[in-house]
């Protein structure tokens, strides 16, 4: 199918992303073919090389693009005033709400992080640290003061992701507890994973 009267090549490029995005996720990077991906947008097969050279040119530039969004979201989520105990549950909070509304992106970019090329890689783990280098800043901080009692605080800080990370995989909206309990509960368990100490 030709492209439709009025669509743009940027219009088209989307579909193609949101296409492998829902595929990559659903079959996995190396089960899905650039043929499919086409299809899967009406896309003319030969078409999609105008937009995407390579399927690895399609898988970096998702995680690319799931990184920096998500670096310039917390970028204009953070609040630099808040004390380290506050600081964390901010964080805290804000990573939950935006990763459960990007569950896909999530998953493709831990589970395919493996099939980038080695330079892709590097660029993507490089903006992987910056956004790390977050919580670690504030586990640091919070040490520093005294609020904090953490024995290695990058582990502790891989840690943390990691399980906010998990709630991708189970949470459901019709569960037994809500998301705002839940986030609550997640709040304090991060807080004593910390050894945080209550403020006065």
């Amino acid at each position: 199918m030709a492209r439709r009267a009025g669509s743009t090549g940027a219009e088209t490029a989307e579909k193609l992303r949101n296409a492998a995005l829902e595929l990559f996720a659903r079959s996995g990077y190396a089960a899905v073919s650039m043929r499919e991906i086409a299809a899967e947008t009406g896309v003319q097969a030969g078409a999609i090389y105008n937009h995407f050279p390579t399927k690895q040119d399609l898988l970096n530039e998702l995680l690319q693009v799931h990184m920096e969004t998500l670096l310039n979201a917390w970028s204009e989520a953070e609040k630099p005033d808040l004390t380290p105990p506050q600081a964390l549950e901010h964080f805290v909070r804000f990573h939950i709400r935006y990763h459960l509304a990007k569950s896909r992106e999530v998953f493709i970019s831990y589970m395919e992080l493996r099939n980038l090329e080695a330079a892709n890689f590097s660029a993507i783990e490089g903006l992987r640290r910056r956004y790390e280098s977050v919580p670690r800043a504030i586990l640091d901080r919070g040490a520093a003061d005294g609020t904090f009692n953490i024995v290695d605080p990058q582990v502790t800080t891989m840690a943390i992701i990691a399980m906010l990370n998990g709630m991708t995989t189970w949470y459901r909206e019709n569960g037994r507890l809500s998301l705002d309990e839940i986030e609550a509960l997640y709040v304090r368990l991060v807080a004593r994973l910390v050894g945080q100490k209550k403020e006065d």
